[in-house]
């Protein structure tokens, strides 16, 4: 009798136990799938790893906002609506506006320098303000970007001059309008068509989003990152703390190390974004420029001048947070 009541009761904990592993995680973002955007390739890397860990974990993965809407990833993610999402992090700085800091005009410089900004102060400021949202990194990721127009090349401040352009949030955008452009606001997934409708007359953008939004299409003139790279975006690969706090410590351990191989393919792929971005837009067409010491240290002037100082009056440790990325070399 003993025998068969031990028997059912480890065939019980045995059921509970492959029960409580067996989960399929939600995974969303905006970008397209399965074409060869490096964000959904991390995702898709993570997914892989976890399901080869064998661990009880599957992820399922929504590209395209067909889960959630750009903007709208940050809420479901801290509030465990989703359980992954590759966001750029700027996009919620509407409720953190700490988070301009990581995209702050020629904060970063080059693909170096954003590896090391990762394991510095700035970023520790960063990420404890993440957790405490309610979601964790799971995969660190910097990418370049640059400027498109269908009117001109935009590399002088001069340049941007009365044309109406899409800056990805808040320290761009003003530093633009300080140039004399307009602005008009939406999620990278969204330029193609205001390009293509005359909303826009230009964009930046990473350049990851430049390729796999086929933004060359509606483009006369691409400015590529090149050694002076204005703009750098934080986009990393988040998981909810409530989905993760659910799973085991197998599982999650499963997930760290999964996060960390995808950061360090990123690594890799990081630098080949840009020269993918400059092939592509030559192979269809388009004007291929670069912006000279001499621009980029002119954007920069009127950036202190606009963002860094709107940050640094109204974002509270503002001016410590922009002080402990320069400080890194």
């Amino acid at each position: 009798m003993k025998t068969m009541l031990l028997t059912a009761v480890c065939g019980l904990a045995l059921t509970a136990s492959a029960l409580a592993q067996d989960v399929t995680l939600r995974a969303s973002h905006q970008w397209p799938g399965g074409k060869g955007d490096v964000r959904d390739e991390m995702v898709q890397m993570i997914g892989k790893e976890v399901e080869a860990a064998n661990v009880g974990l599957k992820v399922q993965v929504f590209p395209n906002g067909s889960l959630f809407k750009p903007r709208d990833q940050w809420g479901a993610v801290t509030k465990g609506q989703v359980d992954i999402t590759a966001f750029p992090l700027d996009y919620a700085s509407g409720r953190h506006p700490e988070y301009s800091a990581t995209l702050m005009p020629g904060l970063v410089g080059n693909h170096d320098r954003a590896q090391r900004l990762n394991d510095s102060p700035f970023m520790d400021e960063i990420k404890k303000s993440i957790d405490e949202a309610g979601a964790l990194v799971l995969s660190d990721a910097w990418l370049a970007g640059g400027f498109v127009s269908s009117k001109t090349c935009i590399t002088s401040p001069e340049s941007a001059k009365g044309q109406t352009l899409r800056a990805a949030g808040p320290a761009f955008e003003q530093m633009l309008v300080g140039a004399g452009a307009s602005i008009s606001s939406m999620p990278s997934s969204e330029i193609y068509t205001g390009m293509q409708q005359n909303v826009l007359q230009g964009a930046n953008t990473s350049s990851g989003s430049l390729v796999s939004y086929r933004i060359y299409e509606v483009s006369t003139c691409l400015t590529a990152p090149g050694e002076n790279a204005l703009w750098f975006m934080y986009e990393p690969i988040l998981m909810s703390k409530r989905s993760f706090e659910k799973l085991s410590k197998e599982q999650q351990d499963a997930l760290m190390a999964a996060g960390e191989k995808a950061e360090a393919y990123f690594a890799e792929e990081a630098s080949k974004l840009d020269a993918e971005l400059i092939e592509v837009y030559k192979k269809n067409g388009v004007e291929v420029t670069e912006m000279t010491k001499e621009n980029y240290d002119a954007w920069l002037a009127i950036a202190k001048e606009t963002s860094y100082k709107e940050f640094a009056e109204k974002v509270p440790n503002g001016q410590a947070l922009i002080d402990a990325a320069l400080a890194v070399e």
